[in-house]
């Protein structure tokens, strides 16, 4: 392999991002990514996701890989196997299910600890009565985890998704 095939690939590999979208059983994963998708590839029923799929989007220069793993007890052990070679990881949280938020902050301690960047979305926020019960799951969640970035979204109406995407790219810059 000669240096000018090593120049492209690295220039190709500068322009990807691998993210890694992991979070408890309907905590709104798919969703997420469904709304993330240009509108021809979206579609009108979202499913749980049974294993993982992949999804290649553009975030301005980027070509995102979009790495959606399902949430249920029974992959939870195989999340590790798709996270090398991660860049962002996205953990999704259902704010509207404070009986589960525990749980979640427990699946996510592994990940924490792993050089790629964290974004936790605050999803389902348009479920929550209100702004103050948000603040309150965002409170609990920055104390157990530590400092990462917090985008508060609706995976169902499309709000925050902007900002999710944007902090998604940024993890290249």
């Amino acid at each position: 392999m000669g240096l000018l095939t090593l120049v492209k690939k690295q220039k190709i590999k500068d322009h990807e991002i691998r993210c890694l979208i992991l979070g408890l059983d309907n905590a709104g994963k798919s969703t997420i990514v469904n709304q993330i998708l240009p509108m021809d590839q979206r579609q009108q029923h979202v499913s749980p996701t049974i294993g993982f799929a992949i999804h290649n989007v553009e975030m301005g220069p980027f070509n995102v890989s979009l790495w959606d793993v399902g949430g249920q007890t029974t992959l939870r052990p195989f999340w590790d196997n798709y996270y090398d070679r991660t860049d962002v990881l996205v953990w999704c949280i259902d704010v509207s299910s404070p009986g589960r938020l525990a749980e979640s902050l427990q699946e996510a301690k592994p990940f924490l600890k792993g050089d790629s960047r964290v974004i936790v979305a605050l999803n389902k926020c348009d479920l929550v009565p209100s702004r103050q019960d948000t603040d309150k799951v965002l409170e609990q969640v920055q104390r157990l985890m530590g400092p990462v970035q917090f985008v508060a979204c609706s995976g169902r109406t499309g709000k925050g998704l902007r900002e999710l995407c944007s902090a998604i790219a940024s993890c290249n810059i």
